[in-house]
């Protein structure tokens, strides 16, 4: 027989919190069964209501804090325990940093099976060194770029964030971890709206014209872009619209509508038409300048992307005379980094479009010690191996699911001196630590990095270098 589970749905019970799901949400356990809650904090006394009931675990709603964590801070975002854009607001800015920490912490060691310590001075020859998380001076406003879903609610408009686990739209007015000009555009967008009664998308029918609004804003040269995601090819007072802008908005620089008639979840169409000024905006992350379109990837904050990238150069260890491979190398924005002190360095990415952006990149930057390839990483760079040319330093900054095993396998067969993997995910980024530790590569120290304040997201920068140098 199973066991029984000791818990009923919609029935209320006190809970101890007694630790963090990797999402920001409470956990505590009621007759050894856990309990996940949303809004609770490490060390409170809650009260909850069952909302859901699994094999192995449930959910709660937090109904009320009976004992309160010292760590527990007022949001500052009305909307903030409705919309989905945040998980972390009501925990204080050290108890968040402390809570990325735990959670890599945590991955490496139940997940790569790599013994943790904090110090230098604590290490011995096994051990992986893993330092507190690197802060922002301000968390909040730190976000270049915001993509709204634009609908209606009776007969109100709506411009905001889909609720956690739906697609219910929740208007916002201001966002405080978006540039302030997004907060203005969406007042602008949703006055032109109302004054034409301008038809916003249903999801459900697949009609409308106005789907998403997108506000690029770069944080160096104040240049601001906006983007008018449509279902239809043509904008009726389009006209309206771009004047209300460019009398409203200080350093707009580009007025796009991009447009998309699928029936999909996926934001952005191919098909982007100017409707006033430029066709991108520039940025900068360090000395180097970038184009930004609106398909183009580029990191949504780029105080944190300088930190993450000036670790991941100090990781590497470079003195002019190297061989790098950067693979994942997206529009080229490490590799330009990396470029600076090595003597060559070949980027690679599967997508076609951002290894032009790389191209371009290097142009406008006059780079001329990198190469771009289109390919997936684990199949062009064995084929560079098999060419004869060998990195002495291998950086890797894969998507969520980490770098494919044929990889890690074709990178340890080369033997390079030193690795530097850039994550944005703590359960895959182990796991290849771990794999690497068995391919003779030692994990150093590790690096989290806020790139996402008020979030449950985090960054790390991992030094592993070979075990025979």
């Amino acid at each position: 027989m199973g066991k029984s589970i000791p818990i009923e749905k919609n029935k209320e019970y006190i809970l101890d919190i007694t630790g963090m799901g990797y999402e920001g949400e409470g956990v505590g356990k009621i007759n050894d069964f856990t309990v996940f809650v949303n809004g609770a904090l490490l060390n409170e006394r809650v009260r909850i209501k069952i909302v859901k009931v699994n094999k192995n675990f449930a959910f709660g709603k937090l109904l009320e804090v009976v004992e309160s964590s010292k760590e527990r801070v007022e949001p500052v975002c009305s909307t903030y325990q409705r919309c989905g854009g945040c998980q972390l607001q009501h925990y204080s800015y050290d108890a968040q940093l402390r809570f990325k920490r735990n959670r890599v912490k945590d991955c490496i060691e139940r997940i790569g099976k790599l013994h943790v310590v904090e110090y230098d001075k604590e290490k011995e020859d096994s051990d992986v060194i893993i330092h507190s998380t690197i802060d922002m001076n301000n968390p909040y406003r730190y976000r270049n770029k915001v993509q709204l879903p634009v609908g209606k609610k009776g007969n109100d408009i709506v411009i905001g964030f889909y609720a956690p686990r739906s697609h219910e739209i929740i208007h916002m007015d201001a966002c405080n971890i978006q540039d302030e000009t997004a907060d203005e555009v969406v007042k602008l967008v949703k006055t032109w709206i109302q004054k034409y009664n301008i038809e916003t998308y249903n999801e459900e029918m697949h009609s409308g014209i106005i789907r998403h609004i997108m506000i690029r804003k770069a944080f160096r040269t104040k240049e601001t872009m906006v983007v008018v995601v449509t279902k239809t090819k043509d904008i009726p007072h389009a006209d309206a619209l771009v004047k209300l802008i460019t009398e409203n908005i200080t350093d707009i620089k580009s007025i796009i509508q991009n447009v998309n008639d699928k029936k999909t979840n996926v934001i952005l169409g191919q098909h982007c038409k100017t409707l006033w000024g430029n066709d991108t905006i520039s940025d900068y992350i360090g000395d180097f300048r970038f184009n930004i379109s609106p398909l183009s990837f580029f990191q949504v904050n780029p105080i944190q992307t300088e930190v993450l990238y000036n670790k991941a150069l100090e990781y590497a260890n470079l003195t002019g005379n190297e061989t790098v491979f950067d693979a994942y190398c997206g529009t080229g924005t490490i590799s330009l980094f990396l470029s600076q002190n090595a003597k060559k360095v070949y980027g690679v990415e599967i997508v076609p479009e951002a290894i032009e952006n790389a191209i371009e990149n290097a142009k406008q930057n006059n780079v001329s010690n990198v190469e771009f390839i289109v390919g997936q990483s684990e199949k062009v760079i064995p084929e560079l191996i098999e060419k004869g040319i060998k990195a002495d330093v291998v950086v890797v900054d894969p998507p969520r699911k980490g770098c494919e095993k044929v990889l890690l396998d074709a990178i340890a067969k080369m033997q390079p001196k030193r690795i530097v993997y850039v994550s944005c995910a703590p359960g895959t980024l182990a796991r290849d630590l771990g794999i690497m530790d068995e391919l003779g590569y030692k994990t150093v120290e590790v690096q989290p990095v806020d790139m996402f304040p008020q979030t449950a997201h985090v960054e790390c920068v991992v030094k592993i270098e070979a075990l025979n140098t």
